[in-house]
């Protein structure tokens, strides 16, 4: 911005905020204003893109503590003051400041020499000389971030892959999902949100990730879980049974004579595998009883029973149950 701009501008009334406004009230203002007049919120409206420029420029200044100083003093010597050519311009204005002598006399200074002066009074340097945002102030302004959602199937969250999204717009994008995610996790990709509009950095894509349910396994954190029935048989007598993994080959591991039903026997190294841990597969068997018996399956099963010890396994847990 040129620095006379500084004598045209009334940047407080471009705000609405009065000249002894507080950083925070005027931080507050901007956000409200900025949201109303944000390009994004008014996709081909030139009037609220120039708005939202006029209000970038007047708080880049005011929220500066040291330029809004300088603005404070500038204003306060002559509003209305410019560089012009021939007239009552800006130099007859401070001639006599300066030593130009008789009122009216030009100081000799150009436009340059005169920041290079007010920079000097002011403690800037070369006056108004900064860098970054609309014209100068501030700094840019980033794109506006994307929100978006997509659905995996189990397989894809686990061992993850790079899928193409539809983002609003129709535009289509090529997103690296990292093995292991969870459902319901938010992964933020850096720069594929909407492009700033005064060229700075774009906005961010922030994906929030669905994952399908699979018919066997369940996620755990780091580990899979896997229900496995084992026959009544196997349970008390023991034996070596196979148990499915995620990639699709069965592991084989030995139940113990005596196993109950609900006991969970761990496969190290077959869970979820991510940057920071490997998961265990952990299967949990359940003891199936057959609902159909032979006359002679049932007769042995009954001989099978009498040959038991005469005890009651549900008996601790009533006495426990009575206190």
């Amino acid at each position: 911005m040129a620095s006379q701009d500084w004598f045209d501008k009334d940047f407080y009334a471009v705000l609405g905020v009065s000249k002894d406004v507080s950083e925070a009230e005027l931080k507050k203002v901007y956000r409200k204003l900025a949201r109303q007049y944000h390009p994004d919120s008014n996709p081909g409206d030139a009037a609220a893109e120039a708005r939202f420029k006029e209000i970038s420029e007047a708080y880049a200044v005011l929220a500066d503590p040291q330029e809004r100083a300088e603005y404070d003093q500038i204003r306060a010597m002559g509003t209305g003051a410019r560089f012009t050519s021939g007239g009552q311009g800006f130099e007859d204005v401070f001639g006599g400041m300066f030593g130009g002598g008789v009122p009216g006399a030009r100081t000799g200074y150009s436009a340059g020499g005169f920041e290079d002066l007010l920079g000097g009074m002011f403690g800037s340097g070369r006056f108004g000389n900064v860098s970054g945002g609309y014209r100068g102030y501030g700094g840019p302004t980033p794109g506006a971030d994307i929100t978006a959602t997509t659905t995996l199937d189990f397989l894809t969250a686990i061992h993850g892959d790079t899928v193409t999204l539809q983002l609003p717009g129709g535009k289509a994008t090529k997103v690296k999902i990292p093995a292991g995610v969870r459902d319901g996790q938010k992964i933020k990709l850096r720069g594929k949100g909407q492009p700033s509009p005064d060229g700075g950095d774009a906005g961010d894509l922030v994906l929030t990730v669905s994952v399908r349910p699979h018919p066997v396994f369940e996620r755990d954190g780091a580990n899979l879980r896997v229900d496995v029935p084992i026959t009544f048989t196997e349970a008390a007598l023991g034996a070596t049974i196979e148990v499915p993994t995620l990639d699709g080959d069965p592991v084989r591991l030995r139940v113990a004579a005596g196993t109950p039903s609900g006991r969970v026997l761990r496969v190290k190294g077959r869970g979820v595998t991510t940057s920071g841990s490997v998961g265990d597969l952990l299967a949990t068997v359940h003891v199936v009883v057959p609902s159909h018996l032979s006359g002679d399956a049932k007769k042995k099963l009954e001989d099978f029973a009498a040959a038991l010890p005469d005890e009651n396994p549900r008996e601790e847990l009533i006495e426990r149950a009575r206190g």
